[in-house]
């Protein structure tokens, strides 16, 4: 037998090998595509927030406030990401995202002014456009807000173990951050 023929056991285990990986590049693509697809879970984060489309502007967001949890889709350079997370809506109705040390999260540091994104409530999706809240009155406010949202215990169910509910005249800690959600633009 020449060395360019391969044996009988060798093209055995070529096939067996090919097989293998094959089977392993499928069940990856059939994760990744379960991922995708349904995720934003707990505290992984995904791509596309899918649901009905919402497209007429909302001005008050009231409503917010009996949503347990939220999502957030936002580009991040060539892909969209997409993590659930507080939101909650003051008094007024204006709508805010909260974000625990909001620096050392992949996507709050890379959402810069009037960023378009998306947010889903209840399995709707609406287009909005994020911005950072920097002004102290506006934090406090937000703060408040949330503070209140954290008193029902379906919301509070939704948090990370070991959360408490916060007594409502807790202070804001300064690593917390803060997005203003208003609708996106028709047009």
């Amino acid at each position: 037998m020449s060395e360019t023929q391969a044996s009988p056991g060798r093209r055995t285990l070529v096939k067996v090998l090919l097989i293998v990986a094959a089977t392993a590049t499928f069940l990856v693509l059939l994760g990744a595509g379960y991922w995708a697809w349904t995720c934003p879970c707990e505290g992984v984060p995904g791509l596309v927030l899918r649901g009905e489309p919402h497209e007429a502007p909302v001005t008050d967001w009231s409503f917010a406030n009996e949503v347990d949890l939220c999502s957030v889709q936002v580009g991040v350079g060539w892909r969209p990401h997409a993590v659930n997370l507080n939101c909650m809506a003051t008094p007024n109705g204006e709508l805010f995202l909260s974000c625990s040390a909001g620096a050392n999260k992949f996507w709050c540091p890379r959402v810069g002014p009037d960023h378009p994104g998306r947010l889903r409530l209840n399995s709707v999706v609406y287009p909005v456009v994020l911005n950072r809240v920097e002004d102290p009155g506006t934090l406090d406010a937000a703060w408040q807000a949330r503070l209140l949202k954290l008193q029902r215990p379906e919301v509070q169910a939704n948090q990370p173990p070991g959360s408490a509910t916060p007594p409502l005249d807790a202070e804001r800690p300064g690593h917390w951050w803060t997005f203003r959600v208003e609708s996106a633009p028709t047009g």
